[in-house]
């Protein structure tokens, strides 16, 4: 099987369930940010830190391609079975979160992103998040997304906040405050 097609030469993509449409589609830039967003998080995992956030972050990008599924399925004509986003798949952030949490110091004051490359690399992530949530946000206002799809990416990107912290903490690296100019 040759990587490419020579289909997408005119500037339009398939969807799962045979839709061709533009590449330019919301649903395209929805699941081509968490594709993006999964690529970073593969950076963070590549970095020297906890075998423990290693394993973590490898179910996250697991779960990152089942979001990817279901944003590229299309929801009327798909008739292949994709995986599944579960409760416990949100469960799991939220262990992973309280758990990093537990050791943290409490926040008094905003953060300025950066102290370390790793951490740096875990706030990236954090707003490629944020940007695919918002992307997936529009494309609900026209078309059908899971609900856990919202919930999922809501979470993740509190988890990248904490993981980042979490990072900062581990690696010693200083967490700067904003201190508003006022």
């Amino acid at each position: 099987m040759k990587v490419y097609t020579k289909k997408g030469d005119s500037g339009t993509t398939q969807l799962i369930g045979g839709t061709r449409v533009p590449k330019s589609s919301i649903r395209i830039e929805a699941y081509g940010t968490i594709d993006e967003l999964n690529s970073y998080i593969g950076l963070i995992r590549d970095q020297e830190i906890n075998q423990e956030y290693k394993n973590q972050l490898i179910e996250i990008q697991d779960r990152l391609f089942t979001i990817g599924s279901s944003l590229a399925s299309d929801p009327e004509k798909s008739g292949m079975k994709i995986p599944d986003l579960l409760e416990a798949d949100i469960e799991f952030l939220e262990i992973s979160i309280d758990k990093m949490d537990m050791e943290l110091p409490p926040m008094k004051f905003f953060v300025l992103p950066g102290g370390h490359t790793i951490v740096s690399y875990c706030h990236i992530a954090r707003c490629i998040c944020r940007r695919s949530e918002r992307i997936v946000v529009a494309l609900k206002e026209t078309e059908y997304v899971n609900e856990m799809v919202f919930k999922y990416i809501n979470r993740l990107s509190d988890y990248l906040f904490v993981l980042s912290r979490k990072l900062a903490m581990d690696l010693k690296a200083i967490e700067q405050p904003w201190r508003p100019r006022m």
